[in-house]
């Protein structure tokens, strides 16, 4: 247990948060455009393609940005890209960031 410390203004913390976007999000750029967009944002944390046709990936930075990034896979994603859902999962808060960019994995 902590010792009754007040938390940081809501909102300004760091978050760790897994997705999955389903769709056709394989090819069309959709993990470059995705990189492009969290290092815009200062971002951290990776994204891959998966076997079964989704692409995943882990999200972390301070809780606002991380939440327009989510808006922005739920919403935008990349021009040839059509994502028809995007989990998020795991979401916890985390002391410091465990990456030190935003990778794209084979």
């Amino acid at each position: 247990g902590g010792g009754g410390v007040a938390a940081m203004a809501d909102g300004e913390g760091l978050v760790s948060v897994e997705d999955e976007g389903y769709g056709k999000v394989q090819g069309g750029f959709f993990r470059k455009y995705t990189q492009g967009e969290a290092k815009r944002l200062g971002l951290v944390g990776w994204v891959q393609n998966t076997s079964h046709g989704t692409v995943q990936g882990q999200i972390q930075g301070p809780a606002a940005r991380v939440r327009e990034l989510q808006e922005w896979l739920r919403k935008i994603g990349s021009p040839q890209s059509r994502i028809s859902r995007a989990e998020f999962t795991n979401e916890k808060k985390i002391e410091a960031l465990e990456h030190k960019e935003f990778q794209i994995l084979k």
